[in-house]
């Protein structure tokens, strides 16, 4: 249970910088690709299916999206947390490898097919890399902090 508390606590932290490199790397998008983000975009699609869409305006899907891809990010974290030792790399590399599976999982399988968001061979290129830069980092970042916070507690 530790480990994967570390990891949630990981995952939360590792978000930050995987944000603010995200809202970065939008901002030089060519104007026609500056459409909102994934998070968002899934967000507005999983309110729709519940019927949360009718009782928030933009600025509640914009926070909704935002408490959505931390709390994601926190709890894939958590995941890492049990698997990280099972992984025979240096943290960084380790938290990379992980963070493009988590890309690869929820962007070319899971996501598509629920109907939350379409295939990665819809978007355009730059997009493409724009996320899956994001993941490369907040996955060493994850693997840094959990390595780091685990030597604390040695």
């Amino acid at each position: 249970m530790k480990r994967v508390l570390m990891g949630c606590l990981a995952g939360f932290a590792a978000t930050v910088p995987m944000t603010a490199a995200m809202v970065w790397l939008h901002r030089r998008l060519p104007h026609e690709e500056r459409y909102p983000l994934p998070p968002q975009e899934i967000t507005e699609e999983a309110s729709k299916g519940v019927g949360l869409d009718q009782h928030t305006d933009a600025e509640g899907q914009l926070g909704l999206a935002l408490a959505s891809h931390f709390a994601f990010g926190t709890a894939a974290g958590g995941m890492y947390g049990l698997l990280d030792e099972k992984i025979p790399l240096p943290p960084a590399l380790r938290g990379a490898t992980y963070g493009l599976a988590v890309w690869a999982v929820n962007y070319l399988g899971l996501l598509p097919a629920a109907g939350l968001y379409r295939s990665p061979a819809q978007e355009p290129r730059r997009r493409k890399a724009l996320m899956i830069t994001a993941h490369l980092v907040w996955g060493p970042v994850l693997g840094v902090l959990l390595d780091r916070l685990q030597a604390r507690t040695r």
